[in-house]
């Protein structure tokens, strides 16, 4: 939600413009690493072999 907060920020104050790749990029790396998780913890709850333990 921070990410989400300060690229919406960094778009729509002026002075923040030097914030727009950093949070992006941030932006970016939070969705690929909550995808991976959610992928993970689905897997999981199906029971499959290779999946992570602990994520339920």
């Amino acid at each position: 939600v921070g990410w989400v907060i300060a690229t919406v920020l960094a778009f729509t104050v002026g002075a923040l413009h030097d914030w727009r790749p950093v949070t992006l990029a941030g932006l970016g790396v939070g969705v690929l690493g909550t995808s991976i998780f959610l992928w993970q913890r689905h897997a999981v709850r199906r029971g499959h072999r290779g999946a992570q333990s602990g994520l339920t």
